[in-house]
């Protein structure tokens, strides 16, 4: 009873959308956990935005959601392989990486039990430089002081497979720091990296950190081609002009897809009535956060997804008429 009073409490805190340990159950209420990323990123507003959607249903179907701010991607498929977490954001590449054992879960072979919700906002892979330092393009990093990712983001692992696909190891950059995304504007402004990569929808708060706190500038990254060819999961993307201080042009890239995964051990009535409080209400949802308001929901449900569709996620597509 101690524990139960103590996770109520912190929920109370932390507001509808904050932070709670995983699978507390009650005969009311059924908790869920979101992992998110860093809290400057746009994975942790966009688990919110899911979050407040369900809680505000709560009394009607009994589920009281949270978010927890992870190391990203590869750190939530972990927490929901594990059972620590319920649903995850996660670049769509990782997502397919973590379904077929490949990459970086190769030696843990394929999550077999991993199941896709629908994806949401296009992450153009950033690069963002420091002014004057000569960086252009993605080959100049060669070299470079380069923040790279923390370890469990998707973003760091990313990276992992850019640099393997232009014949690239860390050794090639003078530094490769592997700083969090709450770390890398303030380490870039600091002059202690030339550049830092990011994979993240935009507008990103830490890209405007970086791009308002000092002199600094987004590299186009449309040199790195060999990920787009042929790519079930990678696509050419721009970072539109005139969204960061300094940056008044379009910006080439390419990217990913952001994706709400679980697994097929999250009962189907939980992840029906978590996809039904968005799409249901998707027009609130759009308003949550700028990378939204070009999302279409019939899109969502296909795009960027290569784990099978939850089955209580299906449950919902079926009974509006989109499978």
């Amino acid at each position: 009873m101690l524990r139960a009073g103590a996770v109520i409490f912190a929920l109370a805190l932390a507001g509808l959308a904050g932070y709670a340990p995983t699978h507390v159950h009650s005969a009311e209420t059924k908790f869920i956990s979101i992992g998110t990323g860093g809290v400057t990123g746009v994975y942790y507003p966009a688990g919110g935005a899911i979050c407040r959607l369900v809680n505000t249903g709560r009394a009607r179907h009994g589920i009281r959601c949270a978010v927890e701010s992870t190391g990203g991607s590869v750190a939530n498929i972990d927490g929901i392989r594990a059972g620590t977490l319920d649903f995850g954001l996660v670049q769509s590449d990782w997502q397919y990486y973590a379904y077929n054992g490949h990459t970086a879960f190769r030696n843990k072979g394929a999550f077999a039990e991993l199941r896709a919700l629908f994806s949401l906002h296009v992450e153009p892979f950033t690069v963002v430089a420091r002014t004057g330092s000569g960086i252009r393009n993605f080959h100049d990093l060669k070299g470079r002081r380069v923040s790279i990712g923390n370890p469990g983001s998707g973003q760091r692992r990313t990276m992992d497979v850019v640099l393997d696909a232009i014949g690239w190891t860390l050794g090639d950059f003078e530094t490769a720091l592997e700083l969090s995304v709450d770390e890398q504007s303030q380490a870039l402004c600091q002059n202690r990296v030339d550049a830092m990569v990011f994979v993240v929808g935009h507008p990103s708060g830490s890209i405007k950190e970086a791009t308002t706190s000092c002199a600094s500038m987004i590299v186009d990254a449309g040199d790195v081609e060999a990920l787009v060819r042929g790519s079930r999961f990678y696509r050419k993307a721009t970072i539109p002009g005139g969204m960061y201080a300094g940056v008044g042009e379009d910006v080439s890239t390419f990217g990913v897809i952001a994706t709400l995964v679980s697994s097929d051990r999250v009962a189907d009535e939980i992840v029906y009535q978590v996809v039904k409080a968005v799409f249901a209400n998707f027009a609130e949802f759009k308003r949550q956060h700028p990378s939204f308001k070009d999302l279409d929901a019939k899109e969502m449900i296909k795009a960027g997804l290569t784990a099978p569709i939850h089955s209580g996620a299906a449950r919902y597509y079926k009974q509006v008429g989109w499978q």
